[in-house]
């Protein structure tokens, strides 16, 4: 949690680096070109504050949210975020692994889903031995939780080297 966090706060750096060192500069060259209607550079600029203004308000709304999250809440023994999690699709008996993450980390490509996903949705909450019906656009599929790792039966990273 704290690398996403981590992660979140130098997005912001940069990007209010952006905003309030870089952009100011550029809008300032801009209309020293004259005519502001008529002025591209000018136009593209004001775009990009305001993008960056949207954008930096989400980050901080993302951070706030990540910063409240009690960890307390995920559950013991069922699916929750963390968890690692084996399911075979019931009529093809084709076996997959996920990894229920946060939306920052999700990368479904490599097996990181969030809880948000139609699959992450359906399985949270749920036991080893489980079946659950997922909506997907192809249509609704069953899934049997074969395995499930929570955030607390994990190992924890062993340390790095000291030199």
């Amino acid at each position: 949690m704290n690398e996403i966090k981590k992660k979140l706060e130098e997005e912001i750096r940069t990007l209010d680096h952006e905003l309030k060192v870089l952009l100011p500069k550029e809008i300032q060259r801009a209309r020293e070109h004259g005519d502001l209607r008529e002025n591209a550079e000018y136009k593209a600029a004001k775009e990009r504050q305001s993008y960056l203004q949207a954008r930096l308000g989400q980050l901080h709304q993302r951070l706030a949210a990540l910063t409240r999250m009690n960890l307390d809440k995920i559950p013991h023994d069922k699916v929750g975020l963390g968890s690692s999690v084996q399911i075979r699709d019931t009529a093809t008996g084709e076996a997959v692994s996920y990894e229920i993450v946060t939306p920052e980390e999700s990368d479904p490509a490599h097996g990181k889903i969030s809880p948000s996903s139609p699959i992450g949705k359906c399985l949270l909450n749920h036991e080893a031995g489980d079946v659950v019906e997922v909506t997907v656009p192809s249509g609704t599929r069953e899934y049997e939780i074969l395995r499930l790792v929570t955030i607390y039966d994990q190992e924890p990273s062993p340390a790095p080297p000291t030199a």
